[in-house]
């Protein structure tokens, strides 16, 4: 199942195994499937591997957020990814699983910083929780060990996702497929957000960018997009080109 990978460190809580892999040049955390929950480079461990966890920073080209906030933590990828994109955003990160969360830390060097900051709790009560207009992205990216949380995929998701995001706010989900566009689900993004966006990534995952504003295009040949890549070297280029509005 896991290839050449040697397992690292293996766990157990009350919702399942966790194991950490390690590969040559990746470690991988793992709710004991076939899928990776998270993937990092080992020596750059805030550069994402994973595409779809590249593509949703792509918001990062349109919007320079004061907070952001991530709807399932994994192993910190992207919270490592948006605390060295921004230096002076605050991240608040929110994980269902303690023991994920410690493993983030030990073994997927998430940032300890006054920067970032994170909840152990149902996303769906913390989205309850969170101030109206407080926040200036939602990224979320909450699966078990094999789908998508169904949470992720309710009218009543969205809506407190917009109801949480100032104006000039983004919304950024991982989704396991790729909705139905004329279907209910876009319906209720449509009737919130401006703007939508999607890009299909090579493991099949669907990135869907929903902008509560119109933005300008940015064009592949931007000099923004190089001095993106100086940041964070993902090939914003490339991932750029991918994406499509619905």
């Amino acid at each position: 199942m896991f290839g050449k990978g040697d397992i690292v460190h293996q766990t157990r809580d009350a919702l399942g195994s966790i194991l950490v892999i390690d590969y040559r040049k990746h470690r991988v955390l793992t709710f004991n499937s076939v899928f990776e929950q998270s993937k990092i480079d080992r020596h750059y461990p805030h550069l994402p591997v994973h595409e779809y966890n590249r593509a949703m920073l792509l918001p990062a080209v349109f919007a320079h957020p004061h907070h952001v906030t991530i709807l399932g933590l994994g192993g910190g990828v992207m919270a490592s990814a948006l605390h060295h994109l921004y230096p002076e955003c605050r991240i608040h990160a929110v994980e269902l699983r303690q023991a994920v969360v410690d493993i983030a830390r030990e073994f997927f060097a998430l940032p300890d910083s006054e920067r970032l900051a994170v909840t152990i709790a149902d996303a769906r009560n913390a989205l309850e929780n969170l101030p109206q207009a407080s926040t200036d992205m939602i990224l979320a990216d909450l699966y078990n060990a094999d789908r998508m949380s169904p949470a992720q995929a309710q009218r009543q998701f969205v809506d407190q996702c917009s109801r949480a995001l100032t104006d000039q706010g983004w919304l950024v989900l991982n989704y396991h497929r790729t909705p139905d566009p004329e279907g209910p689900y876009f319906r209720q993004l449509k009737q919130h957000f401006a703007v939508l966006l999607m890009f299909r990534s090579k493991s099949n995952n669907t990135v869907i960018y929903a902008s509560k504003t119109h933005f300008e295009s940015v064009h592949s040949k931007n000099p923004l997009l190089a001095e993106m890549e100086k940041r964070l070297p993902i090939g914003w280029c490339r991932l750029m080109t991918k994406v499509s509005r619905c």
